[in-house]
């Protein structure tokens, strides 16, 4: 099946996104200043839509993905990745409640090593995850993205939240 490439300019630097027609294989924060690879006639709908959904969470309208994606990886690889999807939009958890929500008490080092292997960032958010004491540990994209990403969301979903429960003006 053939690969296809597109980048997303975000605040943070490019991230490179990879798939095929049919799903995204991964997105990745690339080391570089100059964009290789933009939409074209024969980019499939998947990576546009992928563009668009990830400009909508740096832009703050989006919380979530709709557009199919593949990982590949170990079962216990795959039941992380399965659990980091479920940690909510600005919220956290630590790598050792991960590691306990997925009965797996003593596999925090595992868990912190299938963290790193994620392929999908922002939409698989490894970058939600913290150390037991609360500070910020490992992210491929950089420790910088990592604590970016958090305040962004964090933003976000107070900005979402205030909205919510504005004062009715008569």
């Amino acid at each position: 099946m053939e690969t296809y490439r597109l980048d997303y300019v975000s605040p943070i630097g490019i991230l490179e996104i990879v798939g095929t027609e049919t799903a995204i294989r991964s997105i990745l924060f690339v080391e570089r200043d100059d964009v290789r690879f933009e939409a074209e006639e024969m980019t499939p709908g998947v990576l546009t839509t992928c563009h668009r959904e990830i400009e909508e969470y740096f832009i703050g309208r989006r919380q979530s993905f709709t557009f199919p994606f593949e990982v590949e990886g170990t079962v216990f690889q795959q039941e992380v990745w399965q659990a980091l999807v479920m940690i909510p939009y600005a919220e956290t958890t630590s790598y050792r409640e991960l590691a306990v929500t997925l009965g797996r008490d003593r596999a925090v080092r595992a868990v912190g090593s299938a963290n790193g292997r994620n392929r999908l960032s922002i939409v698989i958010p490894c970058h939600r995850v913290i150390g037991s004491n609360g500070t910020l540990t490992g992210y491929a994209g950089g420790l910088w993205r990592k604590e970016w990403l958090l305040r962004h969301e964090q933003t976000n979903a107070y900005a979402d939240l205030a909205k919510k429960h504005l004062p009715l003006h008569i």
